[in-house]
């Protein structure tokens, strides 16, 4: 059994009372796995029939799936390079199924590396309204958008802000707001050695008082009528219940729609906390649109032409250092005040008049159809070799840019030329 700091399992005896032997009895077992379906490229009944894996369907989440072996090296799985699947521990969707998400709603993701439950909101709005999705830290910022870049999420902003500066300039602006807050991490302790380490009460109540700091600011963005999800990993009410209480405190009009807790012992992961609170009111606080220079360049237009028999969705718009983005609907103008990492689709970049086509357009989610792709089997050795960052081998017949798909999925893109494929996947994403 891990041993577990002895002040905890004073705590959990207090919380738990006659549950208690049987929390303790979880920690004996190995933690829980699961992937979540990403519905912006797959069904969950698809994706099971793709999996080799042994997987059965969740009970907190409707596309999600608890892993039932250990499944060493799923990240290298050519259908989660292709992202459709995320990787998440079971429990961790619970802010997913709670929030009550809707295409064309405006949501913000406050605390949102590395991207799980981003990516899961984003495949519940289908591609319709707008993602904000925040990190604070620059590092976790960067793999923030390569989750989403996978995934093929189209509506996102990414920003790179503390939570305060960020809510001020979109004031009532989002349906939604989400705080998957920074914790004291004690549903981590069955999968994360360092978590026990580095628990003590002094942390616990450390965290709590950040987390009301976030959820002052979150209340500040969150518009008349629209709904707060507050979560956590850990089991404290210093963190939880508290919490939640405080703000309804706080702010009068925000109002506790329920509360749920997630135990090692009762649910298929390793624990959470979820709650929803309601904002009092209705209208939503106007933003004036983000000025944007549309891309004018004829190279651009001609790659797409050449590239796409049904052109992706979205208005190119250029920006000052060359990137070509693709956005379906209008940013907010107040996303200006703020370090804005990404937003809608990278297309590519104009270097000197001339296109290059970026990774995350092949990777998208854009409803374009493309003129020409590669599609190879799992276990054709060109996949592989691709993946590590190799050209392959394919017909003759082919010229120009193209995605290589597993299954009709895209993987990454190359240029082909003379029978060859030259490889395009960045090298930070190929297979080692």
């Amino acid at each position: 059994m891990i041993r577990l700091p002895e002040k905890f399992i004073q705590r959990m005896s207090q919380t738990l009372s006659g549950d208690l032997e049987d929390f303790l009895a979880s920690y004996d077992k190995p933690p829980v796995r699961g992937v979540r379906a990403n519905l912006l490229k797959t069904s969950p009944e698809e994706l099971k029939s793709l999996l080799t894996y042994k997987i059965e369907r969740s009970r907190i989440l409707e596309e999600g799936f608890v892993l039932n072996e250990s499944a060493d090296g799923i990240g290298n799985d050519p259908y989660h390079i292709a992202g459709l699947f995320y990787i998440q521990e079971p429990s961790a969707m619970a802010p997913i199924a709670v929030a009550e998400i809707n295409p064309g709603m405006k949501v913000l993701d406050l605390c949102a590396a590395p991207g799980g439950k981003s990516g899961g909101i984003a495949a519940r709005m289908h591609g319709e309204g707008l993602l904000v999705a925040n990190e604070i830290v620059p590092s976790r910022a960067k793999i923030l958008g390569f989750t989403l870049e996978r995934l093929g999420v189209t509506n996102a902003a990414v920003t790179c802000a503390h939570p305060d500066a960020l809510c001020e300039a979109l004031p009532e602006y989002f349906d939604r707001v989400i705080v998957d807050a920074p914790c004291s991490g004690e549903g981590m302790f069955r999968k994360d050695e360092t978590a026990i380490a580095e628990w003590s009460e002094e942390h616990v109540i450390s965290c709590a008082q950040r987390q009301r700091a976030i959820l002052k600011s979150a209340y500040k963005a969150l518009r008349p009528g629209g709904k707060l999800i507050y979560s956590t990993c850990t089991f404290s009410r210093e963190e939880n219940e508290e919490n939640v209480n405080w703000l309804a405190s706080e702010f009068p009009d925000m109002e506790i729609e329920l509360t749920e807790r997630l135990y090692p012992h009762t649910c298929q992961g390793e624990g959470h906390f979820a709650a929803r609170l309601k904002k009092a009111g209705d209208d939503p606080m106007p933003q004036p649109d983000m000025k944007l220079m549309p891309c004018r360049e004829k190279d651009y237009f001609g790659f797409i032409e050449h590239t796409f028999a049904q052109p992706p969705k979205g208005r190119a718009y250029m920006l000052k250092d060359g990137r070509v983005l693709l956005i379906d609907g209008e940013l907010p103008a107040g996303l200006s005040a703020v370090r804005l990492l990404s937003a809608g689709v990278y297309a590519g970049d104009m270097l000197k008049g001339r296109f290059a086509p970026a990774h995350s357009l092949f990777m998208a989610a854009h409803g374009g159809k493309y003129r020409n792709t590669i599609d190879l089997t799992t276990d054709d050795l060109r996949l592989d070799a691709f993946l590590r960052g190799n050209t392959i081998g394919i017909s003759g017949g082919l010229k120009g840019y193209m995605p290589l798909c597993v299954g009709g999925f895209p993987v990454g893109f190359g240029k082909a030329v003379e029978g060859t494929l030259k490889n395009h996947i960045p090298k930070g994403l190929r297979r080692v």
